[in-house]
Order: structure tokens, then C-alpha cells, then sequence
């Protein structure tokens, strides 16, 4: 891979994890909790996001052990404060949400972008925008279908904390001490790939042939 296009897919991971922080503190603010806004995170300004290492260090790393294969990453966490929700439960499920749904979302307009775009034959004259949806695309379902891994501090650790007994909930949320390791070797020894083939697969059917 060109060193512009692991500029261009490393600006789309980027952009990508900012909107998913900006979901949860948009989400946030909207039941009650203002903590993210007043911080300033509620912005799609990628500097407040950067986390030193889910942003810079393991994204690079990851490029350049895989020499441009494979790239993944994450923004700061947005500050919650689940006592400011006006339903802790619900609310607490809808901000552990946002973030995924806005991955999707980004994911399902580049898939609809692409298939757009060879409905009108301007596949030709389109190559470079073609790349970055497929950018868009990709990053976006894999940070979506991640974050819905139930292992703390992922998102889906919170909505599944909210549907086990109060016991095992706390337990559960103590393995959030060995969550950096246990998502290493989640990734690195292709569980992760496994589980991502079939959503992946769906939005190149949403694609259509430039998926």
C-alpha cells in the first residue's frame, strides 16, 4: 500500500473514532448528563479525541507490523456521568449505543455512496472517492462490530452489564482491569476476523460491486 493511501486510511480511522466519541457525548447530553460538553468533547474536533496511544501509537504500529493490512484504533473515552441521566438504565444502554449506531451509519452511507456511484457508471472517473468510501466503509463496521464485543471497556460490556444479576454484574466489571489485554488477544488470534467476515459481507451486498 501507497504511503498517501495509508495517510487517507489512517485520516478515516481518525475521523471515524472522533464521530463515534461525539455520538456518546452528543447521546450523553441529550439524557441529561452534560459532563462531555462542558469538557468541550462534544465536537468533531479530532485534537480533544486524540488518545496517545489507541490514536497515534496503535494505529502506526499496527500499519507498519502489517505493512498497511491492517489498521485499527481509538478516540479518549467521553467522560460520562450516569447520576445525570434521567433514566440511568435506559439512558446509560442509549450513550453505550451512540457511538456503534454512528459507526453503522457512516458505514451504511459510504455502502450506499459506492453502489450510488456504479449505478450512474462513474466508476472511471471516481477512484479516489471509491477508495475512501471503501475506507469509510470498512473502519466504520469493524469499529461498530468491536465496540459491541461485551469486554469491558468496550460498549457492549455496558449493555450487557445492565441485563446480569447484580452480582455477576460486579464481578464482571472488574475484568475491565484486564480488558487491554484480553482485546489483544481477541485480535490477534483471528477471533476477531472470524466474527467480522459476516458483517462485512452484508455491506458489500449493500456495496454492490464496488464493495
Amino acid at each position: 500500500m501507497q504511503i498517501e493511501q495509508l495517510i487517507v486510511l489512517y485520516i478515516v480511522l481518525v475521523f471515524s473514532c472522533c464521530v463515534h466519541e461525539f455520538a456518546h457525548a452528543w447521546s450523553a447530553n441529550k439524557c441529561g448528563d452534560d459532563t462531555a460538553r462542558l469538557l468541550g468533547r462534544m465536537t468533531l474536533n479530532p485534537v480533544v479525541h486524540i488518545d496517545p496511544i489507541g490514536t497515534i501509537l496503535f494505529p502506526l504500529m499496527a500499519m507498519v507490523l502489517s505493512g498497511g493490512f491492517f489498521l485499527f484504533g481509538w478516540a479518549k473515552p467521553v467522560p460520562v456521568n450516569p447520576s445525570h441521566f434521567h433514566n440511568y438504565k435506559r439512558d446509560d444502554i442509549i450513550v453505550s449505543l451512540a457511538g456503534i449506531a454512528s459507526n453503522l451509519l457512516i458505514a451504511f452511507i459510504a455502502a450506499s455512496a459506492l453502489r450510488s456511484i456504479y449505478a450512474v457508471g462513474g466508476f472511471p472517473f471516481a477512484v479516489p472517492i471509491v477508495f475512501i468510501l471503501q475506507y469509510l466503509m470498512y473502519i466504520n463496521v469493524i469499529l461498530a462490530v468491536f465496540n459491541m464485543v461485551p469486554i469491558p471497556p468496550l460498549d457492549g460490556s455496558r449493555v450487557l452489564y445492565h441485563y446480569l444479576p447484580m452480582e455477576v454484574a460486579q464481578r464482571f466489571q472488574r475484568l475491565e482491569q484486564y480488558g487491554f489485554v484480553i482485546l489483544i488477544f481477541f485480535l490477534y488470534t483471528g477471533v476477531f476476523q472470524r466474527i467480522i467476515s459476516i458483517p462485512l459481507q452484508i455491506f458489500r451486498q449493500i456495496a454492490g460491486p464496488l464493495g
